[in-house]
């Protein structure tokens, strides 16, 4: 009887532990979080006892985060450089594998009284507004790609973030391959010395400076424009045609993109950046972003529930992308990933 009340007891504690919920913890980047906050309540009404909880607090502290081992994955719109690998390997014990998740882009917006047109911006117009060398709305580096449209005399005011992010890396990763003097004086990173400009938190942050400030410009993702219906201008391609940022555009720009198998910058033969990117319909200013996770993972039920939700993301997920103004990820770049997946362990 004692034999059999053991039993009964233990398979209890079985089945409860079984469908006991268990929690997966990340934080990063804000650049996706809305496609992320979808994709987590999805995969929990499929999976009830499981919960991904993740924090949008840029990319900076989605990379040290899990570096430091505080979260189970990152999220990061910047590339991983060399120096952040090692320390990460040296810090965990363990190699960092980079997924992208979906594409998505930066905007232009701005805040120019009268002025109600969808503004075209050449590369150097961009360039030289950021580098403070573009000071008047009516400059012919901007007025001549916007004939027909009057502009003031009025000072431009830029607006950037102020905290690190992978929306300035992608804005910044774009700056430096259009101009020479960008690349020399400021370069492209998730935190830069900004030569000119008032600094806004997030997206929030920098919107809220463009719509309370005449005379402003600044930068923000292509999603969060459109949930708060901004205007925000064309750009200038490789190709020399304006284009506006839409889902399109986007995907445009990943064609040619190619991924070596870490997915990591300066792996033979990858090409992770596609700002500046060619073909006529690409959007110059678009980009992939990336979950951070770790090759080994001492959890192995944790490892379990992440390998199989990045399989889920890659698949069913990437269906739910253009609903939020992201674009899916190309057919050839799913397919290295779910080989990846498999190192995960």
């Amino acid at each position: 009887m004692k034999r059999l009340l053991t039993i009964v007891v233990l398979a209890a504690l079985f089945a409860a532990m079984s469908f006991a919920q268990l929690n997966i913890t990340g934080a990063g980047a804000t650049f996706p979080y809305p496609m992320y906050s979808k994709w987590f309540d999805e995969y929990h009404k499929l999976n009830s006892n499981i919960q991904i909880n993740y924090q949008s607090i840029g990319s900076g502290g989605g990379i040290n985060q899990v570096t430091e081992g505080t979260v189970d994955f990152g999220g990061s719109d910047a590339i991983l450089t060399p120096e952040q690998i090692k320390a990460f390997q040296t810090k965990r014990m363990t190699n960092v594998l980079a997924f992208p998740t979906v594409l998505g882009a930066d905007v232009p917006i701005y805040n120019i009284p009268g002025v109600t047109a969808e503004l075209n911006f050449t590369q150097d117009a961009l360039a030289g507004i950021f580098l403070g060398k573009i000071t008047k709305w009516n400059d012919m580096a901007i007025a001549s790609a916007n004939a027909g449209v009057k502009l003031p005399a009025g000072d431009i005011i830029v607006v950037h973030r102020g905290d690190p992010s992978g929306t300035s890396f992608i804005w910044t990763d774009y700056l430096a391959k259009v101009s020479p003097e960008w690349k020399t004086k400021v370069g492209a990173g998730a935190a830069v010395n900004w030569p000119v400009g008032l600094a806004g938190k997030g997206n929030e942050g920098v919107s809220g400076q463009v719509k309370q400030t005449p005379n402003t410009i600044g930068y923000v993702e292509l999603i969060f424009a459109r949930q708060n219906k901004m205007t925000f201008g064309k750009v200038r391609n490789k190709s020399g045609a304006f284009v506006k940022a839409d889902l399109a555009g986007v995907s445009a720009a990943a064609v040619g993109a190619t991924m070596a198998d870490d997915f990591h910058a300066g792996s033979s033969g990858s090409q992770p950046s596609i700002t500046d990117a060619p073909g006529k319909t690409a959007y110059p200013i678009s980009s992939f972003t990336w979950l951070l996770v770790p090759e080994e993972i001492k959890d192995k039920q944790k490892a379990k529930v992440i390998t199989d939700f990045l399989k889920w993301m890659l698949g069913p997920g990437q269906k739910m992308t253009e609903a939020l103004d992201f674009a899916q990820l190309p057919a050839p770049v799913v397919a290295k990933e779910l080989k990846a997946v498999a190192k995960v362990h």
